[in-house]
């Protein structure tokens, strides 16, 4: 019978901040969910006047019954709302979550171009960074980007 270890050892101080680590990319995993289909909405809304289900399943490229479930969660966020035979509409909370996610993207982006990476992969690249970056550092991506000019 195995008994525990009376010193774990070093290990127990950094699990912890480990775990801390770990539950914070959750956290923006899913948010990043959020993000990303509030700008989308938003895109196609700025393009055709409306977003349907179809529209957002296709950008997104996910099946119809995934980007149902997406804006039903946007609509238990108070992000979006739905009208009978009119499609997706951002709330004014969408909508401000949206223009910071474009804006945090367009930051990441020249950031990633003006340290030597190229555009096409700039802009890929900036898609996944962009929703893990956190204030500090994006006023530092700011701050550098601005010094440059």
């Amino acid at each position: 019978m195995l008994t525990p270890d009376p010193d774990p050892g070093p290990l127990d101080a950094v699990e912890p901040a480990q775990a801390e680590r770990f539950s914070h990319a959750r956290t923006a995993q899913s948010q990043a969910l959020l993000e990303d289909y509030t700008e989308m909405i938003d895109d196609l809304i700025r393009e055709t006047g409306e977003a349907r289900i179809t529209d957002i399943a296709r950008q997104m490229g996910v099946t119809h019954p995934t980007a149902t479930k997406a804006v039903a969660r946007l609509k238990r966020e108070g992000l979006a709302v739905s009208r009978p035979y009119r499609g997706v509409f951002l709330t004014e909370t969408g909508a401000e979550m949206a223009e910071r996610v474009r804006g945090r993207h367009r930051v990441v982006v020249d950031l990633l171009i003006a340290v030597g990476v190229p555009a096409e992969a700039a802009e890929i690249d900036a898609e996944g960074i962009e929703h893990h970056v956190s204030a500090a550092t994006l006023r530092a991506f700011e701050d550098f980007l601005k010094g440059r000019g």
